[in-house]
């Protein structure tokens, strides 16, 4: 059974409030662990006294997502996929981001295959305080030939540290490409009715990941999730099938929503597993790219949202990439936290003690635009962002995260006042009811912007210097 409070995990921990964990009570403690905000192993007691040792096992099954969460890849680009809890992230959230690995095939030459694979690990994308970057490479046995494809392998491996994801229904490819990579812990595809007893050989022998496939046959899917089961597989991903348009579409939909409703709301264990999503069967259907291209892209965006944990595409465009990436940074971001930066101040370009002083909210997205209208229009100046527990202007304002206190706080903890000769700081034009208050706060005369930040330039035009 799944923890559904902190008092069932408060019951079992110490409760002795020793702090080692880096909270001053157990209870903290627990509110943290079942929102993976803290680790259980942090609680030391419950790891080196042996009083707890039944506990600490009861808190591990307690604790554990009913999505087994599975590792593709080792060292710092390892790929966790799955470990959900809920259906819908407002419940809870959702914490392993989709994976998204693209393709690379072994009939390419070298010199194609290399530019490639560059280009996958290479792509980013910066957006809202972070770069969205692709996850991993899925090297496909288009050949057929079981030597070309480990030759493949091979190849991508000294190239890329990324994940990899071998693609071959042929036991034999992937045993090939196995001897070479299988310390890289790469994710088998696939396991089918036709091949699963030398796949189920393979991934005992090499100790590495396995989808198991049986494209719209949920029982037979279902079927071989149990038998690796039984055999001590725990690293399973199921494939239900993609099929990418009309009908084959509703049905792939209503597949995956089945299978994540029975692992979360259910509770059937034995498929409780991560789902693979195949959006590049697009391009079997549509022979024009960009067709193929754009039908790739919704299903990549329909099953990011019905629940993909793991998808193979195969655009690398930027008009594919983009909203590919986006929509899982916004799906996977935590709607109960804004995004937020740290707060401080920056100096914008080669700000001078005759530079403005712009005041500005730590909401991540207030803030990189603000910046980026600042920096883009070359206006050296300093921009003081105040702490509003990732809050936006307006907001923050009416909700009193900001306020003449915490601005003369941070003006005095930022030293600013020592870079500048002027005294003057220009508020936000949504922040400009508390002007008056602020100015007799902080001692400084007190300028009120644009509402919109894009305007800034003309608003300097007029206004900068001071009069």
């Amino acid at each position: 059974m799944k923890a559904k409070s902190p008092m069932e995990l408060y019951e079992l921990l110490p409760r002795t409030n020793c702090g080692e964990c880096g909270e001053k009570t157990c209870m903290a403690f627990a509110s943290l662990l079942i929102e993976r905000g803290k680790k259980l192993e942090e609680c030391k007691p419950l790891l080196e006294e042996e009083k707890y040792k039944e506990k600490y096992e009861k808190l591990k099954e307690l604790l554990a997502p009913e999505v087994r969460e599975v590792v593709i890849g080792v060292g710092e680009h390892a790929k966790k996929i799955g470990g959900e809890d809920v259906l819908h992230r407002h419940e809870l959230t959702f914490f392993n981001k989709t994976g998204l690995f693209y393709d690379v095939w072994d009939t390419m030459s070298d010199d194609a295959l290399k530019e490639r694979v560059d280009r996958i690990q290479s792509w980013q994308k910066f957006y809202v305080g972070e770069f969205l970057k692709l996850d991993g490479v899925a090297v496909r046995n288009a050949s057929g030939d079981p030597k070309r494809f480990a030759e493949c392998v091979r190849k991508v491996s000294e190239i890329t540290d990324l994940p990899l994801v071998l693609c071959s229904f042929d036991a034999t490819a992937l045993e090939e490409a196995l001897k070479i990579v299988a310390d890289k812990r790469p994710l088998l595809y696939a396991a089918t009715k036709d091949n699963w007893k030398r796949v189920l050989e393979l991934v005992l022998e090499y100790k590495v990941p396995v989808t198991v496939s049986a494209p719209n046959d949920l029982d037979g899917l279902k079927s071989l999730a149990v038998t690796f089961s039984q055999a001590g597989i725990e690293d399973i991903v199921l494939d239900p099938g993609t099929y990418p348009t009309g009908k084959g579409l509703e049905t792939t939909l209503a597949n995956f929503v089945r299978l994540r409703r029975a692992a979360i709301a259910e509770g059937q264990k034995d498929i409780a597993y991560p789902l693979l999503c195949v959006p590049m069967t697009a391009w079997l259907v549509y022979d024009n790219e960009i067709d193929a291209a754009y039908w790739e892209t919704v299903l990549a965006t329909i099953f990011t949202i019905k629940y993909a944990d793991i998808m193979i595409l195969h655009s690398i465009e930027p008009y594919a990439l983009i909203p590919q990436t986006t929509l899982v940074a916004n799906i996977y971001t935590d709607p109960r936290r804004p995004v937020a930066v740290t707060p401080g101040l920056r100096a914008l370009g080669s700000p001078t003690e005759e530079s403005p002083v712009f005041v500005t909210t730590n909401f991540a997205l207030t803030y990189y635009t603000v910046e980026s209208d600042i920096t883009s229009n070359n206006i050296d100046s300093y921009l003081l962002v105040i702490d509003t527990e990732g809050i936006c202007v307006e907001a923050a304002v009416a909700g009193g995260q900001l306020t003449a206190a915490k601005i003369k706080e941070a003006l005095e903890e930022s030293g600013v006042e020592e870079k500048v000769k002027h005294k003057t700081l220009v508020l936000p034009g949504l922040a400009a009811r508390i002007s008056g208050e602020t100015e007799e706060a902080t001692g400084w005369k007190v300028m009120v912007g644009p509402t919109d930040s894009g305007r800034i330039p003309d608003w300097m035009e007029k206004n900068w210097p001071p009069k």
